[in-house]
């Protein structure tokens, strides 16, 4: 990059420098499997409590690419629940993605590794006291998701549903103007 290229983008500003158009070149095709996300979702929310009780509510969800568009960056808010943002990077090396999810609201961290499972985008990882947790994207169409965030305590003989969120993409509304 060029210094005056460079300074231009430095005068722009962090979200500028941060947001990209679109997926990179040498990796459109790899990036679609989250890319297909890109863009604003309204969200349903059943947070299961260990102790069996339920929180319902309702939240939203912003995908949007990043980095060069060697990752995309989504944010998700449930209001007084949550309010986290995860960092997704595809590496060719391993054919996965990386997932970094963090939560300054309720001081939750996890790291996990993605990939496309049949019909579903399966992430399975930890949490920071070593929980091994596994999140879903299931019943995926262009317009809606089920996401099911789950947790083991038993070495991943048995899975806990902790939550599940229903997704239905907000579609922009068109102008009604008249020319």
């Amino acid at each position: 990059m060029s210094t005056t290229a460079f300074a231009h983008r430095l005068g722009s500003g962090f979200a500028d420098a941060l947001h990209a158009h679109g997926p990179a070149p040498d990796r459109t095709a790899e990036m679609q499997l989250y890319g297909q996300f890109i863009g604003d979702w309204t969200m349903d929310a059943i947070v299961h409590a260990d102790d069996g009780t339920k929180h319902t509510g309702h939240g939203e969800i912003h995908f949007g690419w990043v980095l060069e568009g060697r990752a995309i960056q989504d944010v998700w808010s449930l209001p007084g629940v949550f309010y986290g943002t995860t960092l997704r990077i595809y590496d060719p090396g391993l054919d996965a993605w990386h997932i970094v999810w963090s939560d300054p609201l309720r001081q939750f961290y996890a790291r996990q590794t993605g990939r496309a499972q049949g019909d579903e985008i399966v992430q399975d990882g930890a949490d920071a006291a070593g929980t091994p947790l596994r999140w879903r994207f299931t019943a995926i169409t262009p317009a809606s998701f089920h996401w099911i965030g789950e947790h083991s305590l038993d070495a991943c003989e048995t899975w806990h549903v902790q939550a599940e969120f229903f997704a239905r993409r907000i579609v922009p509304r068109r102008s009604t103007t008249n020319a």
